[in-house]
Parts: C-alpha cells; sequence; structure tokens
C-alpha cells in the first residue's frame, strides 16, 4: 500500500534523519514511506499482529489510544504523521508531542463524507475549518478542505510546524510547483 498522496507531497519539509511519530500507523505505509527516506520511525497501533510485520521497518508500540492513558508522555518527535484517524481527546498530546520546530502532517476525514461511505459518524469526522482551529499555535505550511476521489471521501489535510523563537529571516519552507491540465504553473498553497 502506497504513501497518501499528501504525505509524500509534504515529508520533504521533514528535517533529515528525524524521528517521527506515525499516530494510528495501520499497516505501515507512511512508516515504510519515511523510513526509505532515512528517519527513525514509531509506529503506534492497536493492532499487535500487524505491528508484528513492521519491526523491521522501525520501532513501535501496541496502545489502545482511545481507551488508555496516553503512552508517550514527555516524548517529542521531530514529526508526527496522523492520517485517517481522529480522536479529539488525542489532541493536546499530539500537539504536545512535536519538538520544538516538529512537522504535524494529518490528513483524515471530514464533515460530508456521511454522504459517500464511512466513516459516517460526526465523531469521527472534522467539522470545517477543525484542522486549522486545533493547530492555532502552529505555523501553519499547507492546509486544503474539500472533496477527493477515487475513493469518493471529504478530507481536511494540513502540514504545521511546531513555532520555534522568531527569528530575524523567516524560515523557508519549499511548496512544490504544479503544472495545471493548460501546462502553466499552478503554485500549491
Amino acid at each position: 500500500m502506497q504513501a497518501s498522496d499528501w504525505v509524500q507531497r509534504w515529508a520533504h519539509l521533514i528535517r533529515p534523519n528525524a524521528h517521527i511519530l506515525d499516530l494510528a500507523c495501520g499497516q505501515g505505509r507512511h512508516m515504510r514511506h519515511l523510513a526509505q527516506q532515512g528517519h527513525r520511525v514509531l509506529g503506534v497501533d492497536r493492532d499487535a499482529a500487524t505491528l508484528q510485520t513492521l519491526t523491521s521497518v522501525g520501532d513501535t508500540l501496541c496502545a489502545d489510544l482511545e481507551n488508555q492513558p496516553w503512552p508517550l508522555d514527555g516524548r517529542q518527535f521531530d514529526a508526527v504523521v496522523v492520517t485517517n484517524y481522529l480522536w479529539r481527546p488525542l489532541w493536546p498530546h499530539v500537539l504536545a508531542s512535536l519538538a520544538p520546530g516538529g512537522m504535524l502532517i494529518y490528513e483524515t476525514f471530514s464533515a460530508g463524507n456521511e454522504t459517500v461511505g464511512r466513516p459516517s459518524r460526526t465523531d469521527f469526522l472534522l467539522q470545517p475549518g477543525e484542522l486549522l482551529q486545533r493547530c492555532a499555535t502552529l505555523r501553519i505550511v499547507a492546509f486544503e478542505e474539500g472533496f477527493l476521489s477515487p475513493p469518493e471521501r471529504f478530507v481536511q489535510r494540513i502540514v504545521a510546524v511546531q513555532n520555534t523563537a522568531m527569528r530575524e529571516t523567516p524560515h523557508r519552507y519549499p511548496l512544490h510547483t504544479i503544472t495545471s491540465p493548460e501546462k502553466s504553473p499552478v503554485q500549491s498553497r
């Protein structure tokens, strides 16, 4: 299984040889992608059997994130990656897990998805602009909210950086330039 387009698009911003948390890592598609780029990855999920298949990729931790205490108190990472997962009580822990200058890459389902498939419960769907609100203390590098297919789904996705002390010259986060069907450059934002 291939890493999400969003993670592939923005992983170049993660500092070299970073220590990365892949939260609710599932079958490890992002662990694999990031490990191949030379990063050290910790995958956390509740499925012990699947985590066993990932021990050659990186470190793993079996934890029920929704029914047990946060298993990573005091630990910080150069990047945190979360896709297709939302458990709102974890937000303070996710944000606290970002080291100074750490990168958050987050992508999950949003309101409207109940019209096209699962998840359909509002508990598991972001409300309009919710990622922007949740990441208000971070520097937003990229944000998208809308509809994707295939498969049909409503999503929100964000790339944000834990603020560090203000510098005279702001850090430059290079954006990818894409080409539209008319072959004219279009700048991503």
